[in-house]
């Protein structure tokens, strides 16, 4: 009997994520941009409270202009953005750092793909769910990457000084997780004896130990 694949669902995950991510990213930062005029004339101020002393949404921009269509989707201005990686890993070489998680993003997910051809990893929910939200996280970053030159991140737990971040770092975070937790949890079954093995096993005498 043919066992069950969860190819399907780590890949529904992958871009269910990436499309969370990406929709997230540009409501919010047209939602919140100082830019934009309300009926009463006021202004936004580029953040909103979710949890009052705790969690807030925040966009930043640059006064840079945006330089092709994709970008001006957001906004005129360019939004301000991570060329690092999670906590600002690598920021302050932003030329270097961008191109680097870039092409690491793109190696990564060509290995997530290859991964989830092996038959093992098919049959495996928890670990297809993990290399699912991992994708997820990488498409939704390496757009940014592309198209805007660096991360838009606009979830802020200032509370603690939390680092802006957003939806794909939280797949990304979730992703590595659950393969931890995978790989604590799963243990490779013992290989099925062979047919001599078991005939040697049968033919050797089980001799008593001397006392």
């Amino acid at each position: 009997m043919a066992q069950k694949s969860y190819r399907a669902w780590l890949v529904i995950l992958a871009l269910t994520g990436a499309l969370l991510d990406q929709s997230s990213k540009y409501g919010v930062f047209y939602w919140l941009n100082p830019a934009n005029v309300h009926a009463d004339g006021s202004r936004n101020t580029g953040s909103t409270q979710v949890v009052n002393g705790w969690f807030e949404l925040l966009v930043q921009y640059t006064e840079n202009p945006a330089d092709n269509s994709l970008q001006r989707v957001s906004s005129d201005r360019m939004p301000r953005v991570n060329k690092g990686a999670l906590f600002g890993l690598l920021n302050n070489h932003e030329g270097l750092a961008n191109g680097m998680f870039a092409v690491i993003s793109v190696l990564a997910g060509f290995a997530i793909v290859a991964w989830s051809f092996r038959a093992h990893t098919a049959r495996d929910r928890l670990l297809c769910s993990a290399l699912g939200l991992i994708l997820a996280g990488t498409m939704g970053n390496l757009y940014d990457r592309v198209v805007f030159g660096g991360v838009r991140d606009f979830l802020h737990f200032y509370k603690f000084e939390w680092p802006v971040f957003n939806i794909a770092d939280c797949c990304l975070v979730l992703g590595a997780g659950l393969l931890l937790v995978q790989a604590f949890l799963t243990h490779p079954a013992a290989a099925p004896e062979s047919a001599n093995e078991r005939e040697e096993s049968i033919a050797t005498p089980q001799v008593a130990p001397v006392q």
